[in-house]
């Protein structure tokens, strides 16, 4: 079974469910933005991970054995060279779809505004290492009928 296959099984079994990637999120012990990232390719779930989930969603043991394959990250081939800038490349790669998928479950469809927008970076102190915490902020816009 393709990638692409497994990702449309689990969005699918999702609906037909009427759960939300918060309650899978509880449900499998992850967050949901992982969750998220899951349903795309771009995680790894663990047999016990998979199996939860696919008990929540009602799906056969051929999609848990997709599930616990290693992902191949990423969604493009163009890579920036500037490393601190790849990292943000790299995140939105592995995570943009889980993200749009989680902010359209919330608001709707519709974009994050990079108009009315802010972006905070903030430094937490960690004993194993410092952290950087990266926050966006943005108006979201729901896309118009007419």
């Amino acid at each position: 079974m393709k990638s692409d296959e497994v990702t449309q099984q689990l969005f699918d079994a999702k609906k037909s469910k009427g759960i939300s990637f918060a309650d899978l999120g509880k449900i499998v012990g992850m967050d949901e933005v992982w969750v998220a990232a899951l349903f795309y390719g771009q995680a790894r779930a663990s047999d016990e991970e998979a199996a939860k989930l696919g008990d929540a969603l009602g799906l056969g043991k051929d999609i848990y054995e997709k599930l616990t394959d290693f992902p191949s990250k990423g969604l493009g081939p163009v890579v920036p060279t500037d490393p601190l800038i790849y990292r943000f490349y790299e995140i939105m790669q592995v995570y943009g779809m889980p993200m749009k998928s989680v902010i359209h479950e919330k608001f709707g469809d519709g974009i994050m505004s990079a108009i009315d927008f802010t972006l905070s970076i903030d430094k937490e102190n960690d004993p194993k290492g410092d952290r950087v915490v990266v926050t966006m902020n943005g108006k979201f816009l729901p896309y118009k009928k007419w």
